[in-house]
């Protein structure tokens, strides 16, 4: 398959007869800080390009979500947009859009069966790869920099059942076991917080009851390390004393950050994303080839450069 990175913006979009019933959108969740504006991002590439576009909520439910792409099908829209609840579960969406033919464009989270999309299917998002890497180095550095060699450190986990936590995950992983981290890095113990605020701020809180001496949290979106921040200060922790890093500068985070809470984020470019996987299903829907993935680049935002990316969501 070919890839295709993505580095700023996109053609603006050309209305075509292909266009006139419509693209059908089912989002993982509404309630979620980062997928609102890939939403957002999507709307406002249709607004600008005269497309009309059919936004569903499929609240996390894998079931509902099966369900919203068959009525998409059923309703005769040109072209289906799906940002996955499960991503395990993506292969009956894929068989049926491919047997009512009508393209598909999966959005931000990747597909179980992204290497064997058919022709008139597409994966948009940014790799993976990259982000967790990012993150751990940087968090590396920061503590190489306070003179430390060795350090304890929480790992807080998205959904298991989504690609993003996986991968993010084995990134930390990977970069001790490759010798790129300046530092000993021992993982005291990792468990998910299902990428909410929430769930990590009472799963911090159970670590700290423990007593356990550490030196930071790696989080696998910005809502955990959030979380976590929240219970370290409620317990009373100098946020000097520990570093802790997420993934997506979402605005809460760079809030954060300016505050000196949080020390490390990567920047995934949602809106970019999001019209990015509307300008896909628009060539498909036109009949025209697309590339099969389409990346965006991952950007590490610290306090150094935080100042860049304080307007960009």
């Amino acid at each position: 398959m070919k890839k295709s990175f993505l580095i700023a913006g996109f053609a603006a979009l050309m209305s075509t007869s292909a266009m006139a019933d419509g693209i059908g959108v089912s989002m993982a969740l509404f309630d979620d800080n980062f997928l609102t504006v890939l939403r957002n991002g999507i709307q406002a590439q249709a607004d600008a390009g005269g497309l009309k576009v059919q936004i569903e909520d499929a609240q996390n439910d894998v079931a509902k979500q099966l369900d919203q792409i068959n009525n998409f099908i059923a309703g005769g829209v040109s072209a289906i947009i799906v940002n996955p609840v499960d991503t395990s579960a993506t292969q009956a969406m894929t068989d049926a859009a491919a047997a009512a033919g009508v393209p598909l464009v999966y959005v931000n989270r990747q597909p179980i069966n992204v290497d064997t999309l058919p022709d008139n299917q597409a994966f948009v998002a940014s790799n993976e790869v990259e982000s967790g890497t990012l993150e751990t180095i940087a968090l590396c550095d920061n503590w190489a920099a306070e003179g430390k060699t060795e350090v304890n450190v929480y790992v807080m986990q998205g959904e298991l059942s989504n690609q993003a936590a996986v991968q993010r995950t084995q990134d930390i992983y990977d970069v001790i076991e490759a010798g790129k981290c300046k530092v000993k890095v021992n993982v005291i113990d990792q468990q998910t917080a299902n990428w909410s605020r929430d769930q990590a701020q009472t799963l911090m809180t159970n670590w700290l009851s423990a007593g356990t001496a550490f030196d930071g949290v790696i989080a696998n979106n910005d809502e955990m390390a959030i979380g976590a921040i929240q219970a370290m200060k409620a317990a009373g922790i100098d946020m000097k004393t520990v570093q802790v890093g997420g993934v997506d500068a979402t605005q809460d985070a760079l809030a954060a950050m300016a505050a000196g809470d949080l020390d490390v984020t990567v920047f995934q470019n949602a809106a970019a994303q999001g019209s990015g996987a509307l300008e896909a299903a628009t060539k498909l829907a036109a009949g025209e080839a697309v590339d099969q993935k389409v990346y965006v680049p991952f950007e590490l935002v610290t306090p150094a450069n935080l100042a860049d990316y304080m307007a960009k969501n």
